[in-house]
């Protein structure tokens, strides 16, 4: 395993099957390879283009947020739900890690160093890209299914209940900052 995609993603250690944390972390790799960002961008860049300037949340932070919770969930759902629910950690924290991992290739920096959408970007989004880089390091189609239906786009189809866990946590860390209450 890459030695900078760990130090990224410590969180690749949550999977159990090292298969598919070794899969998980070479379509990092992979990403990485072909976009124009760099490790160091990920971390100070915005983590979303829809809100604005000023956004003090890095990519890197909502990503973590969002593994973070979906493992919570997940593994609140498989201790109260009486297996009724069963939640395949491993595929849900792959899934939650490599959610976004389209956004490498939909994002560039412009002439002057802000990320801006890629020419690619405006064609396919991230969760298109984000499949096509998971299934070129053989990452299993039900990991692939929570990085296609994580966005709106997944609004069309059934999800798994991984990816319905993974849809809300990135979501609920989304959709307050454009459409919160404020009362002042």
């Amino acid at each position: 395993m890459n030695q900078l995609v760990l130090e990224l993603w410590q969180e690749l250690m949550w999977i159990n099957d090292t298969d598919l944390r070794e899969k998980t972390a070479k379509t990092w790799e992979l990403a990485l390879e072909k976009s124009v960002l760099t490790v160091q961008d990920l971390a100070v860049m915005p983590f979303t283009l829809l809100c604005g300037e000023g956004l003090k949340v890095s990519f890197m932070d909502h990503k973590r947020c969002v593994v973070h919770i979906a493992r919570s969930s997940g593994e609140k759902i498989n201790g109260m739900f009486h297996g009724e629910l069963p939640v395949n950690m491993d595929v849900l924290i792959a899934g939650a890690i490599l959610c976004d991992v389209g956004k490498l290739l939909e994002y560039k920096k412009n002439d002057s160093g802000k990320v801006v959408q890629s020419n690619y970007g405006k064609y396919l989004r991230h969760p298109f890209s984000g499949v096509s880089l998971a299934e070129q390091c053989g990452v299993p189609e039900e990991v692939c299914h929570i990085i296609a239906t994580h966005a709106g786009e997944g609004n069309l189809v059934k999800r798994s209940v991984e990816a319905y866990i993974v849809h809300h946590a990135d979501f609920m860390t989304f959709e307050p900052f454009k459409e919160r209450l404020q009362i002042n």
